[in-house]
């Protein structure tokens, strides 16, 4: 979906900061129930269980005691459904696993045993869009007495011509080099509402038996929007769609959560939650902002996404996913720049997500091969699991074109692989597991109010969770430079200060003193009586 998200995503610097720039506010952002971090895979590129090269649900299972080793709660799997697209966008039959990643069985292995160690499944879903291999494109095209003629949307009678989606395409082609017409679903049949609520109620209990066990704990709607693709085909789906269906959802199973991917990548995704009645959306914003290394963006950004996020919502804090250039590929490898974005993405607030990978700083960036998926490979690479490259489990299905031969960043002996990095207590992987345990130590950084906080350096940017007598700090020094700062806290002399990382700071009156090294991070918490 990147190609066709970043014709979207166009007006993003156009568009104004959303107003909400005090500096302090007094509603916490979220619901007081979790230490919540999500690990984000392209499962194709993870961890092949069988020799082919591709990764696998089995490759999945087997890394489980990887991904607690390393912190996370949670996995959201890219789609998994049957498509022929390597991504598994547009879907072939939405009810089947791509043969490439294990059956059925192999799924539910592997949600039952993360449910046994209380982690959580999130499912990516995206019904909207069916490429030119699904039955309901191939019975009804040029067949307008078809029983799927209302399921597509076409320009004229006699079901020849399909309406083009975002952009005008109409047309797609593979990294395989194969090109399919791309098709909009009429969302406003009944038969398709009713096949929505079916294909959702079966994922989130597979063998129907009212146990969820086996289902999933949420989805992430990819590419939701209230009039899809701007285009006045499907206007209001938020209250004729989507709000129904969701109701009817949480009907079957009160704790699901659903995360949007607002299409509006330049917005706060404030719509999507209120008028679209999701649970969460990705702060986009924040993850531009935390990449750009300005203070100034940074408080304006993240005051704007924690004070409008309504009571009971969330925001899913990451900096990197499948659709973007890697983090580590912005900011050049730069090591104090990788720890910083670790920092910000972990500790602001929200629910975390870690792209796979992002532990270990790997590289990529979107590819220049002309209108196809492929650009989006380089962002998807083998996860890098040893120092050579080489070993079993790698999962280099793409060794087939100019994104393997000219995009590669999976360098031998670079310090980025796991093996490189689990044994050295510097490492970007070790300052990871460093940070997903001060998160998951000090509740606070989920339960608390968010607040920019003052200071006197134009290089550091501080902010503060608090929650009655607790204060938990942050201070970052953006810069490659030495800083030293005077932060206003609201302290005395009854305030016991505690150093979680860096130096423990100076305190007068109601300001504190501290001198962070380049790119340093500062954690201190604060408790008055």
């Amino acid at each position: 979906m990147k190609q066709l998200k970043l014709l979207l995503f166009a007006f993003l610097l156009c568009l104004p900061f959303a107003q909400g720039q005090a500096m302090r506010h007094d509603k916490a952002a979220g619901p007081k129930n979790n230490t919540e971090i999500i690990y984000h895979i392209f499962q194709r590129s993870f961890f092949d269980s069988n020799g082919d090269n591709h990764g696998d649900l089995n490759g999945i299972y087997q890394k489980l005691n990887y991904l607690q080793q390393l912190g996370v709660t949670a996995i959201l799997l890219t789609p998994l459904y049957e498509s022929m697209y390597y991504h598994n966008y547009f879907a072939t039959d939405f009810y089947k696993i791509d043969p490439r990643y294990g059956t059925m069985a192999d799924y539910l292995r592997l949600i039952k045993e993360l449910h046994r160690r209380h982690m959580k499944f999130y499912m990516d879903m995206e019904t909207q869009y069916v490429a030119s291999d699904n039955v309901w494109f191939r019975d009804s095209y040029k067949k307008p007495a078809s029983k799927y003629s209302d399921y597509i949307f076409y320009a004229d009678k006699g079901n020849k011509k399909p309406v083009s989606i975002v952009a005008g395409i109409t047309d797609f082609t593979g990294y395989d080099g194969v090109t399919r017409k791309l098709v909009m679903v009429n969302l406003n049949n009944k038969q398709v509402q009713q096949f929505n609520y079916n294909l959702f109620k079966f994922w989130m209990d597979p063998n129907h038996d009212g146990n969820f066990d086996d289902g999933v704990d949420g989805f992430r709607l990819d590419h939701m929007m209230d009039n899809l693709d701007n285009a006045n085909r499907l206007p209001h789906l938020f209250t004729t769609f989507w709000r129904p269906l969701l109701a009817k959802l949480r009907a079957i199973n009160p704790k699901i959560k659903i995360v949007a991917e607002q299409a509006e990548w330049g917005s706060f995704g404030i719509d999507n939650l209120k008028a679209g009645g999701v649970d969460r959306v990705f702060a986009f914003r924040l993850a531009f902002a935390i990449r750009n290394f300005n203070k100034k963006e940074l408080m304006l950004v993240a005051d704007s996404t924690f004070l409008q996020t309504p009571a009971n919502k969330q925001q899913v804090v990451f900096i990197e996913n499948h659709d973007m250039q890697r983090f580590a590929d912005a900011v050049k490898g730069n090591p104090g720049k990788l720890k910083v974005g670790c920092a910000l993405n972990l500790l602001m607030g929200g629910v975390p997500s870690i792209y796979y990978g992002q532990e270990l700083g790997m590289k990529g960036n979107k590819g220049s091969f002309g209108m196809t998926d492929a650009n989006d490979i380089p962002d998807r690479q083998a996860f890098e699991w040893y120092k050579s490259d080489e070993g079993p489990g790698m999962a280099y299905w793409y060794k087939n074109g100019l994104w393997w031969t000219e995009n590669n960043t999976d360098i031998p002996n670079d310090g980025i692989s796991l093996e490189e990095e689990k044994n050295d207590p510097k490492s970007l992987w070790n300052f990871y597991r460093e940070i997903i345990s001060l998160r998951k130590n000090n509740t606070i950084i989920t339960t608390g109010t968010y607040t920019n906080l003052v200071n006197n350096n134009d290089h550091v940017f501080s902010f503060m969770r608090y929650n009655g007598h607790e204060k938990f700090i942050v201070v970052v020094n953006l810069s490659a430079e030495k800083q030293h700062v005077i932060v206003d806290i609201n302290a005395d002399n009854k305030t016991y200060i505690t150093a979680l990382m860096g130096n423990k700071p100076l305190v007068t009156g109601n300001k504190f003193r501290l001198s962070l090294n380049e790119f340093g991070v500062n954690v201190i918490k604060l408790n008055t009586h």
